[in-house]
Order: structure tokens, then C-alpha cells, then sequence
């Protein structure tokens, strides 16, 4: 697998510095999607163009809103969606030198119910960091503050899911085109090489454009602006991948020139205003001061400005030399707002009667525009089918983003699931801790809580979701030298692709294990032939039959065989109904108790999910 590349690493800017974190990979996905919607006319969306202001109402009936309700009304299951907090709490300890996060609150849910809000750890700990012994100077015990479920938070890169989905709203109403130049709308952009960089480049970070640069450094405003219009891509735009910040400081810059209004106010007209997100902002007032989480003791050098403690401002140096208003990072918000911006989307792009976006709009963010880099799907400012902090949630179609100081949204909408994960992970320092291990194991909690019905009967063989694991399914020697014996079961998987297999092999006469080719077929699609016998990536989370011709032996015995890395796992595979027909009869049916008892399971387990 290859090394990814992402925002949200340790650096000397918080949100820019995109190079690898720690020795995390990513997953090289086969399965791609193909863009569902033509564009038209220049890169506008082919989507009639809406009257321009805020945002519309959704019809009178309304669409899904959120409520607490317990993991039985959400269709989940309840105990690993117990384990996500007790997992989540082993990184307020040493992960593995230092916490992880000083606290987190975690949010999960499916469908209109959020079956899980917790607090965990400290909103604030520490007063200072103590470079010398690597210590968090802590405050006294009765001047901390612990995690609410209401704690706001810093959402660092998040934040540029609110700018993309803003510019959406601007291509609906036919004001932005996405495969227009950027220059077009702002000419002062098109200099050192960068005039034919489109509005598409910069929500898919495909613009050539290097991570991050200090504007910081610049004394005024319109000097930084300067920085980044004399900026040279490192790339020829459409031509690399690339994460940088600069793609959404850019966008913002040209949505606020084709509307007249400012980013902060675009937010709060747009989406915060008719959704009804009250704790949803840039620049929060003082008084919210108490109810936020602390991020780091900025000094320098880890950190780009000396600022001491940053608690209630952004913790980006870039956003916070801007004003902190930027179009990359500076957004503070809650669990529960962010959730309830996860279910417009999942939606289509309405909640209860507020309407942001039009269906089409939001399955085109949903869409993977980077098939031409295979392991960086991107929507329009989504990331998907991303592994490294999806873990198990992760689908062609999921969604996200993650934030520098900590912060994630997950959003499935397979499953209609949804993930919150906001952590305050630079307090005291950003060097604490490197990697999404929380964001993964929480994900893979989630996932695993979503059931999977056996395909017939009561229960179905699962091969669990162990990472650096072999997981072995094997029927009894059967005779089929008669010849045309055939194996029938029902099939159903979800791996990391290329990474964790799941194969079907033979032996005969007590030999070497030899693939054995298969084809799957679900109604209403052609069937897909696997001639290397195996199967990895995405099922499409659902049942498959699977039928295979078998060698002729007198003594050939059958085997599933699942494997997985040490890194990141899919859902896992199930095996259902296994069955081997011959001419003058049946072999093996797992449905006759004495057949059943005759399977030879390492590693995998009857699952009645």
C-alpha cells in the first residue's frame, strides 16, 4: 500500500503541512465511481438554476430530523456500539507515550436517531507545555473543565466542507461554474501559471498548488492575499494530487467576490442560519470561552506564532492571521450541530423543512472526481473511501473530513450512518500525537454495529475484523471424482482493498491449497467472474450467490481463507448456506446439523447479526 498524504498532520502550520503522519497508509481501491451527472456549458451543473439568496425551504412535509433514541430504534446493535466509548477512552491515556486527546465527544447514529453522545475526558487540562521534560503543565483540578456533550470545538480543516458545500450552493444558482477557470472570477488569481486552474481543481485538491504557505509572515491583509495570487503551482493543475490549504483560501476568495458578502456572513445566510445551528460560527464570542475546548500552548517552534494557550480562538496560524475567517479553517461547532449538517446531507440535502442543497448537488460532492489517483477519491471538498479515519465505515460512497486539532465527520450513506468524533488533540501540544487511531477504532465500532442478516436462516459464518489476521473456513473432504460437483453459497464482503483478501481454495489428495475461480450474481445485475478465486474492496453491502466448479478428487477439501494487514479492515466477509451438489446428489449441505458440525472454523464465528 502507499503512504497517503493529508491535512491533518503535525507541521509547522496546523492545517497545511501535507506530508505523511506517522507511518499511516492508504488503502490502493480498485472500485471507482463513475460521475452520475454530465456538467454543461462551460463546468456548470447540470441543475436548473435556483433564484439567488438564501436558502430554500424543502417541501411542507419535511425531511428526517434528529432525536436521541437508543441503538434498538436506530437498527443498531448494542454492544459494539458500547465498545466505542471504551475504546475512544484508552487514548485519554498514553497512546502509546502521551493521551491522544485530552478529551473527545463522540456522537453516532443512524438514520433520524442518535443512539450514542458522549463526553469523555477534559474540554480543559493544561495551562502550558513544558518543551524541556515534554510535560503538560496541568491546571489545578478545580480549574479544569470537563468535556459536555455541548463543548464547541475548533474544526480546523472540517471547516472547508462548509466552503464547498457554500460554492455548490453558487453553482446551483449559476453563479459558479465548476470546470470555469478561477481567474475568470478573480483575475488576479491567473498569474504565475495558475490561470487555467479550475473551481473543480480547488474542491478536489487537484490544482497544483503545495500544502500550505505562512501567510502569517505577511504583515497586512491584502499582502497575504498577495502571497497566494503570486503563488506558482508545484504541478500542472489536473495533473497530481496534492492537499492544500490554498485551494479552499482561494475559493473563498472568489465566493466572496461573485456574492459581495463575506465568508462568515455566506456561513451564517447559507447554512447555519436556516439549519438552525446555533453553535455554528467563526470568531465565537468571548462568552462562549467556558463552553469550548482548549487547544495548544503556541510557541514557537512547533507552532508558527507565539500565542501562549489558544482557547476560543482559531488554532490555525494562516485563519487566524486572516481575521479568523478562512476558507480552510476557523469554523468552530458542536457534536450535535455537525450531526445534524451530516443528516442534511444524508437528507439530500434537506432537514426537517430547510432545504440547502439539491439532491443531485449533494450526490455529486458524494462522487469521486479523482479516478485518476487512485487511494485520493475526492468529491467537491469530500474526501471518500477513505480507510486511514473512515476504518470499517469506509464505502466508495462515505464521505468525510477530518481537522488538525483533532476533530471528524463520517458520514455513510450505505448504511445511513453517521460518525462524530471531536477530540481537542493538540491541548497541550500537536506533537502528543500523530496517526487517527481513535477515528478508526470508533469507525470500526460503528460499522461493526450495523447488522448484516444472514442471507437465509438465523446465523452466517463472519470472519471477524481483526487487522494482521488469518481467518480460515473449511468443509470436510469431500469425493467429487466423479466430476461436476459445484459449490452454491451466499457470499458478502467489505475489505480494505487490495490489502485484505478473501479467497476460495481447494486441496486434493491432501496437497497445496489451490484457487479455486467463482462467479457471484445478485438479481438485477450480470454476474461478476473472479478467476483468481478471491475477492476484494466492496461488495455493495449486500448478499451475492456464488457458484464455483470444483476439481475432481477423491479426497478435495474446500476452504475460505480471509486475510487482512496490519493497518486498516473492511467490515469483513460473511459465508452463508454453503452447499456442494453433484450429479447423483448432494455432498454437503451446512443446513443439515451433521454437515454443519463438520466445519473446521479458525477465526471465524456463527454471527446472527
Amino acid at each position: 500500500m502507499d503512504g497517503h498524504t493529508v491535512g491533518d498532520v503535525q507541521g509547522g502550520s496546523a492545517e497545511g503541512c501535507a506530508v505523511t503522519e506517522g507511518a499511516a497508509d492508504r488503502a490502493t481501491a480498485t472500485g471507482r465511481l463513475t460521475r452520475r451527472r454530465a456538467l454543461a456549458l462551460g463546468g456548470a451543473l447540470a441543475l436548473a438554476p435556483i433564484p439567488a439568496g438564501p436558502a430554500d425551504a424543502a417541501p411542507a412535509a419535511g425531511h428526517p430530523t434528529l432525536r436521541h433514541g437508543s441503538a434498538e430504534r436506530a437498527g443498531l446493535l448494542t454492544a459494539p456500539l458500547g465498545r466505542l466509548v471504551t475504546d475512544a477512552e484508552t487514548f485519554l491515556g498514553p497512546s502509546p507515550k502521551h493521551p491522544w486527546y485530552a478529551g473527545a465527544v463522540l456522537l453516532a447514529g443512524r438514520g433520524g436517531t442518535v443512539a450514542l453522545h458522549r463526553p469523555i475526558g477534559m474540554a480543559l487540562r493544561y495551562r502550558a507545555y513544558d518543551e524541556k521534560t515534554d510535560t503538560g503543565i496541568e491546571l489545578p483540578a478545580d480549574q479544569q473543565i470537563p468535556m459536555a456533550e455541548d463543548t464547541v470545538f475548533d474544526l480546523a480543516s472540517v471547516s472547508k466542507l462548509f466552503t464547498s458545500i457554500l460554492a455548490v450552493q453558487q453553482m446551483e444558482r449559476g453563479a459558479l461554474a465548476l470546470e470555469a477557470t478561477v481567474a475568470s472570477y478573480l483575475p488576479e488569481f491567473g498569474r504565475a501559471g495558475k490561470q487555467d486552474i479550475t473551481i473543480r481543481q480547488l474542491l478536489t485538491h487537484t490544482s497544483g498548488f503545495r500544502a500550505w504557505i505562512p501567510l502569517y509572515n505577511a504583515p497586512t491583509y491584502e499582502e497575504k492575499l498577495q502571497l497566494v495570487f503570486d503563488e506558482a503551482p508545484v504541478h500542472p493543475p489536473g495533473t497530481a494530487y496534492l492537499y492544500s490549504d490554498l485551494n479552499l483560501i482561494s475559493l473563498q476568495l472568489v465566493l466572496e467576490r461573485i456574492t459581495g458578502r463575506a465568508l462568515d456572513i455566506l456561513l451564517h445566510d447559507e447554512i447555519t442560519g436556516p439549519l438552525g445551528l446555533r453553535r455554528t460560527r467563526y470568531n465565537p464570542p468571548a462568552s462562549w470561552r467556558p463552553k469550548i475546548a482548549a487547544t495548544e500552548d503556541a510557541r514557537k517552534p512547533w507552532s508558527g506564532l507565539d500565542r501562549g494557550l489558544v482557547w476560543g480562538q482559531v488554532h490555525d496560524e494562516n485563519a487566524f492571521s486572516l481575521g479568523g475567517v478562512a476558507g480552510h479553517a476557523g469554523v468552530f461547532s458542536n457534536a450535535w450541530d455537525l450531526a445534524v449538517l451530516g443528516r442534511t446531507l444524508l437528507n439530500g440535502g434537506s432537514y426537517g423543512r430547510a432545504r440547502i442543497l439539491k439532491r443531485a448537488s449533494v450526490e455529486l460532492m458524494f462522487t469521486d472526481f479523482n479516478t485518476a489517483f487512485p487511494g485520493d477519491e475526492h468529491g467537491l471538498g469530500f474526501e471518500l473511501y477513505q480507510h486511514w479515519y473512515m476504518g470499517a465505515m469506509a464505502t466508495p460512497r462515505t464521505a468525510g473530513h477530518t481537522g488538525f486539532t483533532g476533530t471528524s465527520l463520517v458520514l455513510d450513506p450505505t448504511t445511513d450512518s453517521f460518525l462524530v468524533v471531536l477530540g481537542n488533540s493538540v491541548h497541550p501540544v500537536r506533537s502528543w500525537r500523530s496517526g487517527s487511531a481513535p477515528r478508526v477504532a470508533t469507525a470500526n465500532d460503528l460499522a461493526r454495529a450495523v447488522p448484516v442478516r444472514p442471507a437465509r436462516g438465523r446465523t452466517a459464518w463472519f470472519s471477524g475484523m481483526a487487522s494482521a489476521t488469518t481467518a480460515t473456513l473449511a468443509l470436510p473432504a469431500l469425493d467429487t471424482s466423479p466430476g461436476g460437483a459445484r459449490l452454491r453459497c451466499a457470499l458478502w464482503w467489505d475489505t480494505e482493498p487490495g490489502s485484505d483478501v478473501l479467497a476460495l481454495e481447494a486441496a486434493t489428495d491432501g496437497g497445496a491449497w489451490q484457487p479455486v475461480p467463482f462467479t457471484t450474481t445478485r438479481r438485477g445485475e450480470e454476474p461478476q467472474r473472479h478467476p483468481a478465486g478471491s475477492v476484494t474492496g466492496f461488495s455493495g453491502r449486500v448478499w451475492r450467490s456464488l457458484i464455483a466448479d470444483l476439481p475432481a478428487d477423491r479426497g478435495l477439501t474446500l476452504r475460505w481463507r480471509y486475510a487482512t494487514d496490519r493497518l486498516y479492515v473492511g467490515r469483513g466477509a460473511y459465508v452463508d448456506g454453503l452447499r456442494v451438489e453433484a450429479a447423483d446428489g448432494v455432498l454437503f449441505d451446512e443446513a443439515r446439523p451433521a454437515d454443519a458440525a463438520r466445519i473446521v472454523a479458525t477465526g471465524w464465528t456463527p454471527s446472527a447479526d
